[in-house]
């Protein structure tokens, strides 16, 4: 069984260059998988660059 590991909201947001306030919007719509650890959120590291690809090729580079 592989580790898996956690990152907070704040450190996804670092990752991510984005508020809090938008990984917690993330989370909330299910786009981000997180695990409630108390009154907190965690995030798995690779489901943050698994968002980050699947964004990156969604998006229309044709046009940048």
């Amino acid at each position: 069984m592989s580790e898996v590991t956690f990152l907070t909201v704040a450190e996804v947001a670092s990752i991510m260059s984005v508020s809090k306030m938008t990984v917690y919007r993330l989370v909330n719509s299910g786009h981000l998988p997180a695990i409630r650890v108390g009154r907190s959120f965690r995030v798995p590291e690779q489901a943050v660059y698994e968002y980050l690809r699947e964004s990156w090729q969604g998006a229309n580079v044709d046009s940048l």
